[in-house]
């Protein structure tokens, strides 16, 4: 695969994707987690996932508006400046953290919000230990995120332009990655000052845990396991950052029922302005949409 076709491909994938103290986390032994979560509100537990390269505070002013939840967000390692771990199977590993962390703090069946990578590792949890999670709010994210590029793409197709796109973007010299992550998220967000904060906590990540996280996302594929799913799932879509290379609402809607359609009474929405961090630029839809749906499945329902 030719280096610039590479290129083009980790910026669509990163368009795809995506100073408080922070509350210690442990495993069922004591032994520290690598994920840090804040803890901010008093209600309902509500854990809410960053997707990549972002911060655990990209959900503050949603957890700060919505009414009666208590929310644990999360900061996963490596991203925005976070310490970074060595992981070669790093979504397993932060969802086998993520429940630790649930038992840890004895959450019964918390909801999960999850953006891009968040969403998927939401699935991941749900998919992992059924009883162990509440509703599920998936926020701009899909069980095959290849899929949204070639709905042919299989796994075995994907994987090694997965490999060489994750070579290129390590072999990258600091200014060209620097480049190739302003480029990505342009059309991430409408507000200027988003758009930098967002380059910010890109330069700021852990280039091998960056690339390593997109490797891992690109070969991924839960369609088919979305069967097993029995939470509740409420998934929130974006489409109008890429109204101007021929995306339509209804071409978006037809992704996301085709690579949802296994999941049991899934529910999806779709924004009609809102860019890939639906949070900032839809917010008061957002907020509606995730507060109308927890009220539907209260917890201890699930």
């Amino acid at each position: 695969m030719k280096t610039t076709s590479r290129t083009r491909l980790a910026s669509t994938l990163f368009a795809l994707l995506g100073g408080i103290a922070f509350a210690s986390a442990g495993h069922a032994n004591d032994t520290p987690l690598d994920i840090q979560v804040e803890i901010i509100g008093e209600g309902r537990p509500v854990l809410t996932i960053p997707g990549l390269n972002s911060a655990a505070g990209v959900w503050r002013d949603t957890c700060e508006a919505l009414n009666d939840i208590q929310c644990h967000m999360v900061q996963l390692p490596g991203f925005a400046g976070a310490e970074p771990i060595s992981s070669e199977q790093f979504l397993d590993d932060m969802a086998r953290q993520l429940l630790d962390y649930t038992r840890q703090q004895k959450l019964q069946q918390p909801a999960v919000i999850g953006h891009s990578l968040g969403g998927l590792l939401s699935l991941k949890l749900a998919l992992a230990e059924p009883d162990a999670v509440g509703p599920l709010v998936i926020v701009d994210s899909l069980p095959f995120f290849a899929a949204a590029m070639n709905p042919a793409a299989t796994v075995e197709l994907i994987t090694p332009m997965a490999i060489g796109m994750r070579a290129q973007m390590q072999a990258s010299d600091d200014a060209a990655y620097r480049q190739q992550t302003e480029a990505a998220v342009q059309t991430m967000a409408q507000d200027p000052e988003r758009v930098q904060q967002l380059v910010q906590w890109g330069v700021e990540s852990d280039r091998a845990t960056t690339t390593q996280a997109m490797y891992e996302l690109m070969i991924t594929d839960l369609r088919a396991d979305l069967a097993g799913v029995r939470s509740p799932t409420l998934v929130l879509g974006a489409w109008a950052a890429y109204a101007n290379f021929g995306q339509t609402r209804e071409t978006t809607q037809g992704i996301f029922d085709s690579q949802y359609a296994a999941l049991p009474g899934v529910r999806i929405e779709l924004s009609d302005g809102g860019y890939h961090f639906l949070m900032w630029d839809d917010p008061q839809w957002l907020r509606s949409q995730v507060g109308e749906f927890l009220a539907a499945h209260p917890a201890g329902d699930e």
